[in-house]
């Protein structure tokens, strides 16, 4: 069972057609600059994947297409998590059958879960992929609740192939308490990346690495000062923009993808907000990049 290492992308989901239609010709070109990029590999229809606005068909056939258009040793993890347990069941089941590297579940969202339901959810969906290895996804603010940290250490005692966390949680004190002896902790914070490496973390989930993949590598890999002062700068000049459109944008800017179209209710970019974003694609390369 091989575990997922370093700087994974958490990659945008293609889309045309004002949003309802799935554009799977552009995840290869997307698999292959995140590949050129120094990204280890993907995590598919995540949050910055939109995961939870796609039809399970849809998530399907994305997981499909990113496993067929991996390059050699890169890595594709399946965000499973849905809001019921038969989907996420399914989903992970489907992950193990096309050739997965791994899955990922967040706690479903709405209803708080306690414990006991929290864990026998993630115990099946788990167990629906073994081997892969399996990932509890930690997003309080999208999810709507922690997960708590004997319900993580309940499931590493009874499912062998429960290896790791994404953990999206803000600040770095919501982060600490999950990284536990034995658990590979993936960071989904960029800012956080730095210091969650320094206490135990093993690389990062990132969104911004979809449309920087250059600056989160050289962060991961390199723990590059230039990079951490770069993904917090992206982070700040991003805040209160729509994030999804604004990766798009940034995508289409440097000719991966041909539409910046998202699932409404998200909504895509004013004018001026274009404008600033594609500014930022301008700046696309770390300092440790540059040309001298």
């Amino acid at each position: 069972m091989r575990r997922l290492q370093g700087a994974i992308a958490a990659a945008v989901t293609p889309l045309r057609d004002g949003g309802r239609s799935l554009d799977l010709g552009s995840i290869p070109p997307l698999v292959g600059f995140l590949a050129g990029g120094g990204i280890d590999g993907v995590l598919v229809c995540g949050t910055t994947g939109e995961g939870v606005l796609l039809s399970t068909d849809e998530r399907r056939r994305v997981a499909e297409s990113a496993v067929t258009a991996r390059p050699s040793d890169f890595q594709v993890a399946v965000h499973a998590g849905a809001q019921t347990t038969y989907d996420t069941v399914a989903l992970a089941a489907h992950a193990l059958e096309i050739g997965a590297d791994a899955v990922a579940v967040i706690a479903p969202p709405y209803f708080p879960l306690d414990p006991p339901e929290l864990f026998e959810h993630l115990r099946v969906a788990a167990t629906a992929c073994d081997p892969l290895p399996f990932y509890v996804y930690e997003f309080a603010a999208r999810s709507g609740y922690a997960i708590p940290i004997e319900v993580v250490e309940e499931l590493r005692r009874e499912r062998g192939n429960v290896v790791g966390m994404k953990v999206s949680d803000t600040p770095f004190d919501a982060v600490e308490p999950y990284l536990l002896d034995g658990i590979d902790v993936f960071i989904g914070s960029e800012p956080l990346v730095r210091a969650g490496m320094e206490r135990g973390a093993v690389g990062a989930v990132s969104g911004l690495a979809t449309a920087w993949p250059e600056v989160v590598a050289d962060l991961v890999h390199e723990h590059s000062p230039e990079a951490h002062l770069r993904v917090t700068e992206l982070r700040e000049r991003l805040e209160g923009v729509p994030f999804h459109a604004a990766l798009k944008q940034v995508l289409v800017d440097r000719g991966v993808m041909e539409h910046v179209d998202v699932r409404p209710p998200l909504r895509g970019l004013t004018l001026e907000e274009r404008t600033a974003v594609s500014a930022l694609a301008d700046q696309s390369r770390p300092a440790s990049r540059q040309a001298p």
